[in-house]
């Protein structure tokens, strides 16, 4: 018999790993989710079959999975009161929530943190997850199982570096939709019709993440094979390396990587600041 997952959150994340689960196999009587309003509730309900309420308490009740998927901002009031089972595994997707924090607030030790992206809702994504070593296996391979419906996976060894998990693959998505733009712009700007443009900077884009992910090759060795010496590519590449887009990425996401520590920091002094768990 498959364990109860329990949703305290139901927005987009939420509900691509809820689909990955059903489409896995998972019974929908398995699934609940707690979201803030009634209108929310009978959405969520409707669209994947499961019971959905506003009673988070209830929901968590005899969970062996607890998923926190709510913004960062309102994980605190979210999780306010929450006693999830004592052998329950929490998982966290919300960015700069640190392990400690959700430790303090929810009275439980067992927290695994990660850090998925938005193709999760193409199941399409790929997500880094960290927990206390200490921790025991089961509740790797339960948050695997969770992330694992809508993706890859991957584990770091410390809790540091889900923030530059965050800056490389959370926002990952962002960059990516950022540069098929310029690059649609600037097909455009050289004479190319808006639709022509676009097709051509989407599916370039694919098919080389394509060739990156299937070729067993590092990414520069295959730049160099389709460079060739004194080509059309190979002025494109040196007028990119001229203007600093190297360091300018590396940057790029050292500024998204510090943002996300600075938001564990805020919520670390707010937890230090606030009550633990509420005693049964």
């Amino acid at each position: 018999m498959q364990e109860l997952i329990a949703f305290v959150g139901g927005g987009n994340m939420a509900a691509s790993l809820i689909g990955g689960l059903l489409a896995a196999g998972h019974r929908s009587q398995q699934l609940r989710v707690a979201v803030k309003t009634t209108a929310s509730a009978r959405r969520v309900g409707e669209r994947f079959g499961v019971a959905c309420g506003t009673d988070a308490a209830a929901a968590i009740a005899g969970a062996g999975i607890v998923v926190l998927a709510v913004k960062p901002q309102l994980m605190a009031a979210a999780v306010h009161g929450l006693r999830p089972a004592p052998d329950a595994t929490v998982l966290s997707v919300a960015a700069g929530v640190r392990c400690a924090t959700l430790a303090h607030w929810l009275g439980t030790a067992n927290v695994v943190r990660a850090m998925p992206n938005t193709p999760a809702l193409f199941r399409a994504g790929i997500s880094g997850l960290y927990c206390d070593p200490a921790l025991p296996a089961l509740h790797r391979t339960r948050a695997e199982a969770v992330l694992g419906s809508v993706g890859g996976t991957c584990w770091v060894p410390a809790e540091a570096q889900i923030d530059a998990v965050t800056a490389l693959s959370g926002c990952g998505p962002a960059y990516y939709f950022y540069l098929t733009e310029l690059l649609r712009e600037a097909g455009a700007a050289l004479g190319l019709d808006a639709a022509t443009a676009a097709r051509l900077a989407h599916d370039t884009f694919i098919g080389a993440a394509a060739m990156a992910r299937d070729a067993g090759e590092d990414e520069a060795r295959l730049r160099e094979q389709v460079t060739s010496r004194g080509g059309s590519t190979e002025a494109a590449l040196e007028h990119l390396e001229g203007a600093g887009v190297r360091r300018i990425f590396r940057e790029a996401l050292a500024a998204a990587d510090a943002r996300a520590r600075l938001r564990g920091d805020e919520l670390a002094l707010q937890a230090a600041g606030s009550p633990g768990p509420a005693t049964a």
